[in-house]
């Protein structure tokens, strides 16, 4: 990005200090050995969090929720539930992912912010929300779950390169009883466990990883 100084020279407004896209794509790798004395502040975490939720959802129903576990106590735990791997005790924070399965109940809300930021009219909003609430709930279950899933892996993605952008940490973690946390936390069926990310300082870095060739796994024009 650039900035017109005059009709002979431009300055780049990028600071020098953040990384380039490219190099946070590079760099990410799944860490299982964190510093336990760095902490991430709730602030910081609200930030990330703000990033990620500039992901894409189905209808911009956006369905990710957020449960944040910053207390060392609570942590420790979540480690049995997460078959005792122990990122989960050492990490600053533990970002739960949950995608609502009733997210279509927000519709209003969410078609009624973008008429006010002048994205659409009133009469395009409420057609939106009106086929959003009968749409969803009449999806068979597994395929609303899908759905759900699928979103809430954008915002997954999208909240560990922001992790990674400011020089931290984390691994996607999918190994953990379901059923268990939801009872630990109370979560009601409402929402569906998707994910469990600890976010922090490396203590150890993570093992580099190969990938297959593309010419094995891309296809043009025809399989």
């Amino acid at each position: 990005m650039t900035t017109q100084i005059d009709s002979q020279v431009q300055v780049s407004t990028k600071d020098a200090s953040e990384p380039s896209f490219a190099s946070v794509l590079q760099s990410r790798r799944s860490v299982r050995k964190y510093d336990s004395s760095f902490v991430v502040t709730e602030q910081e975490i609200r930030e990330l969090l703000e990033t990620a939720t500039k992901a894409p959802s189905s209808s911009n129903m956006q369905p990710w929720r957020f449960l944040v576990v910053t207390d060392a106590e609570l942590k420790q735990k979540l480690v049995p539930i997460a078959f005792n791997q122990q990122q989960v005790a050492e990490a600053s924070a533990i970002v739960i992912v949950l995608g609502d399965l009733e997210m279509y109940k927000l519709s209003e809300q969410i078609y009624g912010q973008a008429v006010e930021a002048g994205y659409m009219t009133k009469e395009v909003a409420d057609n939106f929300a009106a086929n959003s609430t009968k749409m969803y709930p009449s999806l068979p279950a597994d395929r609303l779950k899908s759905l759900v899933a699928f979103d809430t892996g954008l915002v997954s993605m999208q909240l560990m390169l922001a992790v990674r952008a400011k020089g931290l940490d984390t691994v996607p973690m999918g190994g953990f009883n379901h059923d268990q946390l939801k009872e630990f936390f109370g979560i009601s069926d409402r929402y569906l466990p998707t994910l469990m990310l600890p976010i922090g300082k490396a203590a150890a870095e993570g093992h580099p990883s190969t990938r297959l060739p593309l010419d094995e796994i891309t296809f043009f024009n025809k399989m």
